[in-house]
């Protein structure tokens, strides 16, 4: 039986505004390079998956300013491939550098607080399992959560980003529940998946742009509102 659900947060609970297109649109544009919405969403697939394996061997938040530039540059690299746009190290970290000028902020998705409501309804413990460098509750507080979850463990407070096992050991401390008891949900293969299922927690994929269509890693849902007829399987 079920008793605890934790979600990840960007992907899985929350996105960009403006969306990521139009950010690399806007800082593109400015060296001249045109991107597309689906080539864009391509490379964000691939360069997402890299940071995850990336943070699994070293954090990108523990990385000198060097060593986190070089990071960046490489992940935008895979990003703009996505467009069929080969740009050299140092234009990807130019063009990075604009991108980190344009504001943004992170939104919710229409769903989460609906499929938040059932789970509640349904006595189920609900927890952020993040690796945003800020404190867990200012974060939750920050996305309008607060009144949902019952805790938030962020990478920050913990030390350790997902998929190794603290912070996850964390959030089920928190809940009170065992691995086989609990869900977690997120959209990143690496971190999510593989780390939730190497400390026996059962993982959920939320793939919201369709990027792991044949997955048999596990459940995949593309909305959050298919998680609580999905629990009644446990």
């Amino acid at each position: 039986m079920i008793k605890a659900v934790f979600f990840d947060l960007y992907g899985t609970l929350a996105g960009f505004q403006p969306s990521r297109f139009e950010i690399q649109s806007e800082a593109c544009a400015t060296f001249g390079i045109s991107v597309t919405p689906d080539g864009i969403l391509r490379g964000y697939a691939t360069a997402d998956a890299y940071m995850a394996e990336q943070n699994a061997v070293m954090p990108v938040r523990t990385r000198d300013r060097q060593g986190q530039r070089e990071f960046f540059a490489e992940y935008e690299k895979r990003v703009l491939n996505g467009c069929g746009v080969e740009v050299s190290t140092d234009q990807a970290m130019e063009i990075w550098r604009r991108i980190r000028q344009v504001p943004y902020q992170m939104e919710r998705f229409d769903d989460v607080l609906p499929t938040m409501d059932i789970l509640k309804q349904q006595g189920l413990t609900l927890g952020l399992v993040s690796n945003m460098n800020q404190n867990g509750d200012e974060l939750a507080e920050t996305m309008g959560l607060t009144a949902y979850l019952d805790f938030a463990v962020t990478s920050a407070e913990i030390g350790s980003e997902k998929p190794h096992a603290p912070i996850f050991l964390a959030a089920l401390d928190k809940a009170g529940a065992q691995p086989t008891e609990s869900i977690h949900v997120g959209d990143q293969i690496t971190s999510d998946i593989n780390g939730a299922a190497n400390v026996g927690i059962n993982p959920v994929l939320v793939d919201r742009d369709g990027n792991h269509p044949g997955t048999t890693l596990c459940p995949r849902i593309e909305t959050l509102m298919e998680l609580p007829a999905l629990l009644s399987a446990y």
